[in-house]
């Protein structure tokens, strides 16, 4: 079996495969100080859980955002699934190109998204990540990431409306009836819901008409559901996307160890 983690800002998330099945996924809040002793008891939880035991994990993935997490979470899988921890990274064999003008500045979580999608869809494919940033990124018919954009994500957004205000409150993100509202609470839904709708469809039509494709769009994060539920232009929603992208990557890594 192949565990899969993914450290993002907000979140971390790991799945569970068994070949190409994905058993479970889990996740918990990363901004928490944690020790190696926590983490890995957090992770044995997982396996208990879905009623694994440790010693049928083969291997462990990561990729993560967050570089001061790195040494206690590694620690723990060291400590308590006995696993040195393949960690996505410069030198890594991803099945992607990435032409940015600092590669080793673009995120592993992109990068990870951005193999998933073109190993998955094919390419050339627009991945959307709605996290706590929401990221456009390009990736061309040959497996080339050309191009990114980076925004404010959803919740960051909703969030500096009521810690930024005197007397916004803080509010469930969710999209009302109708852009037409007469409360506080369903006047900020409708903004933030129906103003991420807006800036999705323009950044989609942008970069259709300066690179003079069609390609496929794949959104992916927590909050995407309730922009592709809202727009023609988001062709796939897939939530485990990031998980199958750490899955083709580890099996790139063993087909190189194998020839």
């Amino acid at each position: 079996m192949l565990v899969v983690m993914d450290i993002g800002n907000t979140n971390i998330t790991i799945g569970i495969y068994q070949k190409d099945k994905l058993l479970a996924s889990y996740r918990l809040t990363t901004k928490m100080k944690r020790t190696s002793d926590e983490y890995g008891f957090m992770i044995m939880n997982f396996l208990n859980a879905t009623h694994i035991d440790a010693e049928q994990i083969k291997d462990v993935i990561v990729s993560s955002v967050v570089p001061k997490v790195m040494h206690s979470f590694n620690n723990g899988i060291r400590k308590y699934l006995k696993k040195e921890p393949i960690i996505v990274g410069p030198g890594i064999r991803t099945g992607i190109s990435v032409r940015a003008e600092n590669p080793k500045a673009v995120g592993a979580d992109r990068i990870v998204d951005a193999a998933g999608a073109y190993h998955v869809y094919g390419g050339p494919v627009l991945v959307i990540d709605f996290g706590t940033a929401t990221t456009y990124d390009y990736i061309d018919a040959d497996g080339v990431f050309e191009y990114g954009l980076i925004t404010l994500g959803i919740e960051a957004g909703a969030q500096a409306l009521w810690t930024q205000t005197a007397k916004l409150p803080e509010i469930e993100i969710k999209k009302p009836k109708t852009i037409l509202n007469k409360s506080t609470i369903t006047s900020m839904q409708a903004g933030l819901v129906y103003g991420y709708i807006g800036q999705s469809e323009y950044i989609i039509q942008k970069l259709k008409e300066e690179l003079h494709t069609n390609m496929k769009v794949v959104a992916t994060g927590g909050l995407g559901k309730i922009i592709y539920n809202n727009t023609k232009l988001i062709d796939i929603y897939d939530p485990d996307l990031t998980f199958k992208g750490l899955k083709y990557i580890y099996e790139k890594q063993q087909a190189e160890k194998q020839s």
